[in-house]
């Protein structure tokens, strides 16, 4: 929640609105609009989410291939040619359950609507129809023209504001923020544990291969063989590294109720927080269970009508900051 100076910043930065009879700018925390989140995203609940970004979907299908390739390296250079068959079993399954868990968080991370504010209800029937306190601010986002709630903030390439925004991760080309954060997490763990887990399946397939002939521990030829499974080190060796610091990243931004562009704002402390515990229950839809660790919880095959009333029509408000005026 904004600090009151933080909002005599943003009142000024409003083009300097006039106040009401109560003749003061700067307003107290509590006067803070209370917009639900069901009336904030509920319009776009039901709909497909997919950001038309050429950058994001570059680096979402590279994703796919990068998983792709240590799925190749590791079924047909270790795990195929290995003479152990109960090893290559046992590898082989956990590397395909996880490099499948992995790559559905991606895809509900990409295709989740991450919070997104309607586009558009910055209009006079609307404030009207919340039907608020005299006194109390509403903020309007210049870009997106939507009413802005607590702790949201516009991103540039998805043009929307997003409540809770952490950051846009171009990888699943999407923002990370109120409603797919957990699917992000999972996906970070996911990776780092197939990274982690093709690092030692490489550095026991070295060994092997110095112990026995070359010729006889891979269906390919020795050179083609270091090659590959110098390229799979690498890489696994990198996504493990950066997927482990966004894991531990993003814990740490639910544990402590702040978000990364929060922090980065200096916005941090403005706001009830709420226990680690509780955050973490809220991010992975309710208490601790093996839901948290699958991203197919919540997802539905049939589609619910909507249950939201429809916005108010009318004009954008030309101001950034409107206050209800006293009668």
């Amino acid at each position: 929640m904004k600090s009151p100076v933080h909002r005599c910043r943003d009142v000024e930065h409003g083009r300097g609105q006039s106040t009401g009879g109560a003749g003061t700018t700067c307003l107290q925390a509590e006067q803070r609009i209370p917009i639900s989140k069901d009336v904030i995203t509920s319009s776009a609940a039901s709909a497909m989410w997919f950001i038309r970004d050429a950058c994001g979907i570059v680096c979402a299908i590279i994703t796919w291939m990068l998983v792709l390739y240590a799925e190749f390296v590791v079924l047909l250079v270790m795990l195929l040619p290995s003479k152990n068959l109960t090893y290559s079993i046992v590898n082989g399954t956990l590397f395909n359950v996880l490099a499948f868990l992995a790559l559905a968080s991606h895809l509900r991370a990409m295709c989740t609507d991450p919070g997104a504010v309607p586009k558009g209800n910055a209009t006079k029937e609307y404030i009207e129809s919340l039907q608020l306190k005299p006194g109390q601010v509403v903020y309007k986002c210049p870009k997106c023209c939507s009413i802005k709630p607590e702790r949201a903030h516009h991103c540039s390439v998805c043009k929307r504001c997003i409540r809770k925004m952490d950051h846009h991760c171009p990888w699943v080309n999407n923002c990370v923020g109120e409603n797919n954060q957990k699917y992000f997490v999972l996906f970070t763990m996911y990776i780092a544990l197939i990274s982690l887990h093709c690092l030692v399946m490489v550095v026991f397939h070295f060994l092997y291969c110095f112990e026995d002939d070359w010729t006889k521990c891979s269906s390919f030829s020795p050179p083609a063989t270091v090659i590959l499974l110098i390229l799979l080190c690498f890489e696994g060796l990198l996504f493990l590294i950066f997927t482990s610091v966004m894991f531990g990243t993003q814990v740490h931004s639910i544990c402590s109720d702040e978000t990364g562009i929060e922090r980065l704002k200096g916005e941090t402390g403005k706001w009830g927080k709420v226990p680690c515990w509780e955050a973490m229950q809220m991010a992975f839809g309710g208490p601790f269970s093996l839901s948290w660790c699958s991203p197919f919880a919540g997802l539905s095959c049939t589609r619910s009508p909507a249950e939201h009333t429809p916005l108010p029509q009318g004009d954008i408000i030309e101001e950034d900051v409107i206050e209800i005026p006293f009668t």
